[in-house]
Formats: C-alpha cells, structure tokens, sequence
C-alpha cells in the first residue's frame, strides 16, 4: 500500500478481532501515523511472542510480511521494549494496553490518540453516557479521544431517542464529504456488506433520476463471521436466530442483515425506496457476493428499454474510472470468491452477469392513493401498462481486509486530516 506520510500522532485501536488486527496491518502498512496503541484489555497469550505471532500470522491471508510486502519478505513484527509492551509492526511502533476493558479508562490521552477505531463490536450506542458502567463509544472521549470511529453499524437501545447531533454514518467515497469537524464527535463505519452496498446503488443514483428506480432488494452471500459456531451448539438465552448456532463448517445459513436500514443513513433518498436485505452465510473464511435486484420504471425507445445490461455496465464503467475510482471495480473477467480476496476494492461489479428483462405492469389509477376522483373520470380508461425492467446486478466484496478495512482506514485518515 503507498505511504502517504507521517502524520506526527499516534491512532488508538480498541481490539484485536478481525477488524482490529487487519487495521493494524492496514495502517502499519500506510504509515500515515507515526504510532498505534492498541487496547486489548486482558492479559492474552502466554507472552509478548504470542501476541507477536497473533499479529503476525493470518489464516485468510497469510503472514503479513508476505501479504505487504511479498513471498521473499522477511517476518516483520518484534518486541522493542518488553516493559513497556511495545512491538514494532512493519516499521510502525505499536503499544499494547492491557488494563482496561471499558472505554473511559483506557489511557487513550497518555497515549497521544486523538483518533480512535473501535472494533470490538461491542459498543454501538451512541446515546449510552460516557459513564455508562457497562462501557460506551462516548467512554473513548472521556479518555481523552476526540473522535471515534465504529467498525459496526449504530444500534440504538431506545427507538425513541433520536440520534444524537454528534454522531453519524460515514462511508468512504459515498458520503464521508458530509462529515464536519467541529460538529461530529462519533461515527460509524457502518458494516461491511452496506459499505459494498453502498458503492453498487450510489452509481445508479448518481447517473438515473431516482423517480426511475420502483424497489430494490440484495441478498448477500456472506463468508462466516465470529457470530457463529463451528459445531452445533446450544444458542444463548433469549437468542431469536436459532440457525447461528448451527455448525458454520457444514451449513448453508439463512440470516437477516440490517443493511438495508443502514444503507438509508448513508444514502438517504434510497428510504423512498422499498428496499430489502437478507443474508445467506457460507462456509468461506472470508469473500462474499451482494445479489442486487432493482426495478426501473422504463422508457421504451425504438421498441426497447432504455436501460438494459449495457447502460448499466456503462453506468459502472464510468463510476470505476470516475467519481468513485478505486472503489468500485469493473471488472469484465469470470471471477470466483477467491479472486477477490486481498483486493483494494469497495466492490468489484462482475459485469458479464450484469441482465434485465423488461416486462408491462398494468396499473389501475382507480386505486393509487391521492389521485383526484374527477381527473379520473376524465379519463378514457383508469387501467394503463406500465413498462418495467429488472435488473439483477452481482458485486464481489472481500468483506474483512480488502473492501472493508480499507474503507475503514481510508475513513481514519479522513477524520484525522480535518481535525478541528
């Protein structure tokens, strides 16, 4: 990954998941900042060399100096101050902090970390109080943070509470321009599968008038997550989805995905569409496959629709090369899960499944709500054909280090580069 400079400060991590790790590699690889200090609140492993190999090796992809940096690279995570718990990552000086679990007595302001990345998953309230004992994202700034970035889509406890004026949904190269300095203190990264979401339906609002797109639904096709098991098991208390206890090795697995709602916060003219998401777990580690299906009222022109496969392609084409240049991918090419993985990409759109069918919907204005009763009688005949094209549109996604974490940096970087 090209370096875009030291930046002087040093970027506070909370967890050493998927996401935490993959961030660390992602920004000892960038070096933007000039440190890290990663919170893991506990002891874990036997010693500094567990945790070193913890870092430094990767089931999905590999050990991290082959993955940056190639097959000939020598091992490049080491211990520089055992006392002190700091490890060198790639170049890039990195503190463990062992102490505390909850985010208001994490030493965030000791640590010189003004940004912080939380990704443990396990706090998205952003109405929970600073002093909530149970820890919130708010917690971070008692710390001494400035801003906090979610690696997970805000879930607020209370429906009836708005969201605060602080916080909001960012996506990198959809609506991170939003984003004002001196007014946002708390943003979520939304998830992976809506970041890649989002990237697919942006080009389509951006190039067709929204009064064209009728409804719109996808289906992701999802590599495992930690959420699940590896054998059957039995499910926790008062869990509502059974199947996620159910063997991830063996299984297909029918889920549900908050995508769609998402997806409303960082495009909002979207909520005037019926859209709806579901997922569909697979046994993959990770590489996963969004299925959108969206419905156009079409213009017919010269006995056909005016968009078909091609236009959209086009539409694609350009947001690749355009706008939207280096997230999202066109890519012409027969690809499997497995092409995708590692690639720097929000979503690369498989345009060689790219197909619509248009049909005529007849639609009786004697029932559409709020049409004026003597315009209707006006009329010669209430019942008219409505010609309407379906699409079905596939987008790839690495949805650990390649697509999401990437977006997620680039998000970090954002956020620190415009601090007040």
């Amino acid at each position: 990954m090209k370096g875009d400079g030291f930046a002087g400060t040093t970027l506070g991590i909370n967890g050493l998941g998927r996401i935490g790790k993959l961030t660390v590699w992602h920004h000892a690889a960038r070096k933007h900042f000039s440190a890290l200090a990663v919170n893991v609140g506990r002891e874990i492993g036997r010693d500094l060399e567990a945790v070193c190999g913890l870092i430094e090796k990767d089931s999905s992809y590999g050990s991290i100096h082959r993955f940056l940096f190639g097959v000939d690279a020598e091992p490049c995570v080491r211990i520089l101050d055992r006392g002190a718990r700091r490890l060198e990552v790639a170049g890039m000086p990195v503190t463990l902090l062992q102490e505390a679990r909850n985010p208001r007595d994490i030493g965030w302001r000791e640590q010189g970390v003004r940004v912080v990345v939380d990704a443990t998953g396990t706090f998205s309230d952003p109405t929970s109080p600073p002093d909530d004992p149970r820890g919130s994202l708010r917690g971070h700034l008692e710390a001494g943070a400035e801003k906090v970035l979610n690696s997970a889509p805000f879930k607020v406890k209370d429906e009836a509470q708005p969201l605060p004026e602080d916080a909001l949904t960012l996506i990198y190269g959809c609506n991170h321009d939003i984003y004002d300095p001196m007014r946002h203190r708390v943003i979520s990264a939304a998830s992976c599968t809506t970041t890649a979401l989002a990237h697919m339906v942006k080009p389509l609002l951006d190039h067709l008038h929204d009064s064209a797109l009728m409804t719109a639904s996808m289906s992701t096709v999802h590599a495992a997550t930690n959420s699940q098991m590896v054998l059957d098991n039995v499910p926790r208390a008062g869990a509502k989805d059974l199947r996620k206890s159910r063997s991830v090795l063996n299984n297909i697995i029918l889920t549900s995905s908050g995508a769609a709602r998402t997806l409303e916060e960082v495009l909002p003219e979207i909520a005037e569409i019926g859209f709806m998401a579901d997922s569909v777990r697979v046994p993959l580690s990770t590489e996963s496959l969004i299925i959108l299906n969206v419905t156009f009222q079409s213009r017919i022109e010269g006995g056909r629709s005016a968009i078909d496969g091609d236009a959209l392609n086009e539409i694609y084409r350009l947001a690749a090369s355009g706008a939207q240049k280096g997230n999202v991918v066109y890519s012409e090419e027969q690809n499997v899960a497995a092409d995708v993985k590692g690639m720097r990409a929000a979503v690369v759109i498989e345009s060689v499944e790219t197909h619509t069918r248009t049909g005529f919907v007849e639609v009786d204005l004697a029932g559409v709500p709020g049409l004026d009763s003597a315009a209707l009688a006006d009329l010669h005949a209430t019942r008219i054909r409505v010609p309407v094209t379906h699409a079905k549109i596939f987008g790839w996604y690495d949805n650990e280090y390649g697509s999401y974490t990437n977006l997620l940096g680039d998000l970090a970087v954002h956020v620190h580069r415009n601090l007040p």
